[in-house]
């Protein structure tokens, strides 16, 4: 990774611009609703932004599950698709990964919708299992109307040695 790129942990002040952005890395896809504000207000701490020369280049929301003392969840990760393939991505989940062991979790959980195929075989490089479900899609287990109807998720987990 380039000197010039840096990891700090995540403020509130984020929000606008990891919003503002998830359109146009997803292609389109406008998942913003997906990280409200309430997690950098109440996740910061976890939750972690890739700044390229002071630009946001990658960010990960993530927490440290409350109900399951072993676990943390990263719900959300996205990467500037300029800069994908560098290891951004990555170094975000490693850091992750270094906060979860921290506070003595051992597990790391996270999900993605089975047509993100990037992000499916994204995290089975970094030692991701994929979770069963009650669904499939080309070989990919997904848990059906995860949220709400239509709405299926591959599940992951890797547990941290």
């Amino acid at each position: 990774m380039a000197e010039r790129l840096n990891i700090r942990q995540a403020e509130p002040a984020d929000h606008g611009q990891i919003v503002g952005v998830i359109p146009s890395w997803w292609g389109g896809r406008d998942l913003s609703y997906a990280v409200p504000r309430l997690f950098l207000e109440h996740f910061a701490n976890t939750s972690l932004v890739m700044e390229d020369d002071g630009r946001m280049v990658g960010f990960l929301v993530g927490f440290m599950s409350p109900s399951r003392s072993e676990e943390g969840y990263a719900h959300f990760l996205g990467v500037d698709p300029a800069y994908q393939g560098q290891g951004i991505g990555r170094h975000l989940y490693e850091r992750f990964f270094e906060l979860c062991r921290q506070n003595g979790r051992t597990v790391v959980r996270a999900c993605t919708s089975p047509v993100n195929q990037a992000s499916v075989g994204f995290h089975k490089k970094m030692g991701f299992s994929l979770s069963p479900g009650d669904g499939e899609s080309d070989g990919i287990p997904f848990i059906k109307d995860y949220n709400r109807p239509g709405d299926h998720k591959v599940e992951f987990i890797k547990r941290l040695p």
